[in-house]
């Protein structure tokens, strides 16, 4: 089946699309919502490195622009869109229902829309969901925090043991931020032909959101080992 990936730059998109091209979907694209600053919605990554990712991983990006008053319907037409080139379903790192949406939203759009719903995290342990990511080797950094629920100090941290041992002392935060606790860009892992590599980054907070900007990165071949780990 033909697939489109909802990409939001993070770890839990990236990790369905991974299982999803493992259990033999044919992935057309990635889609990605975005707002009118020209980052993505929710983890508000910049288009160039959504644009790198892309290319990166060798799946090509479509863009669609929204606001939060229309969100739901540029969603829908998103969808349609893709429909019409022949995609069948759609892939989501979806683990519980998403905040701000009605429960079992993601299936009434896909019921409007005529897609099929692929969820291949949906209903797993965060624990063990991020315990997976970790293991397959992929990389990622948190650039965004929910302050009041994750402190600004995590805030550019690289996703690995150690952050997995500290949010585990944190009795409030999932394991893998499903309250919105923090937010990721991946840089590497079994997906990617190049790795992204950040060059400099700022730290700013606002609204009570904590934000880690990439002012400059580039892309870089991946060692000899990493290259083997490639599957698609």
């Amino acid at each position: 089946m033909k697939v489109v990936v909802s990409w939001s730059g993070g770890k839990d998109s990236c990790l369905a699309c991974y299982k999803a091209l493992l259990q033999g979907f044919a992935v057309q694209n990635l889609l990605t919502m975005m707002n009118s600053h020209g980052n993505s919605s929710f983890h508000m990554i910049n288009v160039d490195l959504l644009d790198a990712q892309s290319y990166a991983i060798g799946l090509p990006l479509v863009k669609s622009f929204t606001t939060p008053e229309t969100y739901e319907q540029d969603f829908k037409n998103a969808l349609n869109q893709t429909r019409s080139q022949g995609t069948k379903g759609i892939v989501t790192g979806d683990i519980f229902d998403v905040a701000l949406h009605e429960k079992g939203w993601l299936e009434r759009i896909c019921q409007e829309t005529d897609m099929k719903p692929i969820k291949p995290l949906w209903r797993g342990d965060s624990r063990q969901i991020l315990d997976e990511f970790l293991k397959l080797g992929f990389k990622a950094i948190v650039v965004r925090t929910k302050l009041g629920l994750l402190g600004e100090e995590f805030l550019g941290r690289n996703l690995d043991k150690e952050f997995q041992y500290d949010l585990s002392k944190l009795d409030s935060v999932d394991p893998c931020g499903e309250r919105g606790e923090y937010h990721t860009l991946v840089t590497d892992g079994p997906l990617f032909k190049k790795r992204i590599e950040l060059l400099q980054t700022r730290k700013s907070a606002k609204n009570g959101w904590s934000r880690l900007e990439i002012l400059r990165f580039k892309l870089e071949p991946k060692d000899r080992e990493s290259k083997s780990e490639s599957q698609f």
